[in-house]
């Protein structure tokens, strides 16, 4: 707390930190949970390559939609109720897990139950889709510029806390039940519902009163037109996605090959896979105000480089792994040296991330733009989703592990020289100097 008396908040600012941290610890507990997803689906419900890969493209290809409910989202007049139907009618159907069987050889008999978690996932992110836009949202009209990216990297630095605890004692309680899942989920859903009512209770002057209605196909035209405009005229942000497309493919292809790898090539324990999926937040806890302070400072493609470098060397130290697989014992643990890289890199890339993801489209505009600006840059990321989660999983089965990650760290080093370009053309231009 001493952090925060030396900010000097707003008694505004003071009321939305403290919903945001109620918030953030919530959603620490789910995400602890959801981190083993993947992993629980290929190792207890036992689903297929291509299946894993449709479970995460759902995660990311619901973002796409927020091309044709931009216009709703600035429109809607009351969000508190909007983000408390959302929260019912797409966390809670995952209580519906209650039903599975507790064994392998039951659900095996049925692969309805794959379809099944599948669709119940389906649900539970569409939600996302009208609570993502609306965090930024809510924030930017409640922090000041000066302190939103500080106060997110706090909050999210809390979130991170939890995550690390709820990852390890549910990696453990997986090994001791494989089918933990089948009522451990259920609680997150009803946690999903508390903590979406929280974020509604963030004050909200949207203005949206003064918008003249329109029809459906009038507001999805004019969304269309407006996230087209934004990319044509503002040349940085435009630079910002271009860069992030190309960083998006690479996460999206590698993301699940190396769930598959942790599973098929290292034949990992849930214990492991926790440690793996969790141990890199020690290092983003620790990281996340520096970051938080610097992104505040910089110019976000500057930003985006220190990312990008970090998730491609990190997915360089996970391939070593296949040449280098010198490993130890610990605690039920099993622990590969030249993963330990992966977790330091991971640390760095999970700390900056975050913020550039979450928050970093907010610097290109104003802030009653920060929930149009977001929305374009998650639609984007239901376009690569389309795509790229299924893709890693073919070029994996087609040319195996060391190709599929080359691929990757390749995605990522354009992505690297087209941020340092765009900046200095643009510095260039601000010079008066001519550009080629």
């Amino acid at each position: 707390m001493n952090l925060l008396q030396k900010i000097q908040l707003t008694t505004k600012e003071q009321q939305a930190l403290r919903l945001h941290l109620v918030y953030m610890v919530i959603e620490g507990v789910i995400l602890g949970v959801l981190a083993l997803n993947e992993f629980v689906f290929l190792k207890s419900l036992l689903g297929s390559n291509y299946q894993l890969g449709f479970l995460f493209q759902f995660s990311m290809l619901v973002f796409l939609f927020l091309v044709l409910i931009n216009e709703f989202l600035k429109r809607v007049r009351n969000r508190k109720r909007m983000l408390r139907r959302v929260a019912l009618l797409t966390r809670l159907p995952l209580v519906l897990l209650l039903l599975f069987p507790k064994n392998a050889a039951a659900i095996q008999e049925q692969n309805v139950y794959h379809l099944v978690f599948l669709a119940l996932f389906l649900i539970y992110f569409s939600g996302n889709i009208f609570i993502y836009p609306n965090i930024n949202f809510l924030l930017k009209t409640n922090y000041s510029h000066r302190n939103f990216g500080k106060l997110y990297s706090y909050a999210t630095s809390l979130n991170k806390v939890v995550v690390l605890v709820m990852t390890f004692i549910y990696g453990y309680l997986l090994d001791y039940d494989h089918f933990a899942f089948t009522w451990v989920i259920p609680l997150v859903a009803v946690l999903g519902v508390i903590s979406v009512f929280v974020l509604a209770e963030i004050p909200s002057d949207s203005g949206s009163d003064t918008i003249p209605p329109k029809s459906w196909w009038r507001s999805v035209k004019d969304s269309v037109g407006e996230m087209k405009a934004i990319l044509l005229n503002n040349v940085p942000y435009r630079h910002f996605e271009v860069g992030f497309m190309l960083y998006g493919f690479s996460f999206m292809i590698s993301i699940s090959v190396i769930t598959i790898y942790f599973y098929d090539g290292l034949n990992l324990n849930y214990a492991s896979v926790a440690f793996y999926r969790n141990a890199y937040n020690i290092l983003a806890i620790l990281l996340l105000p520096f970051f938080g302070r610097l992104l505040g400072n910089i110019d976000p493609r500057k930003f985006a480089v220190l990312t990008y470098a970090s998730i491609a060397a990190y997915i360089f130290f996970v391939l070593l792994t296949r040449y280098f697989p010198a490993h130890v014992e610990v605690a039920g643990i099993t622990i590969y040296y030249s993963l330990l890289f992966y977790i330091l890199l991971h640390g760095i890339f999970a700390a900056s991330m975050v913020l550039l993801w979450n928050i970093g489209s907010a610097y290109f505009c104003k802030p009653d733009e920060a929930g149009t600006y977001q929305s374009l840059h998650l639609s984007l990321t239901g376009v690569r989703a389309i795509f790229a989660p299924l893709l890693g999983v073919l070029f994996y089965e087609m040319f195996g592990f060391t190709v599929t990650f080359a691929i990757a760290i390749f995605s990522l080093l354009l992505a690297m020289g087209l941020m340092v370009w765009s900046y200095r053309r643009e510095g260039k231009n601000k010079s008066g100097q001519s550009v080629p």
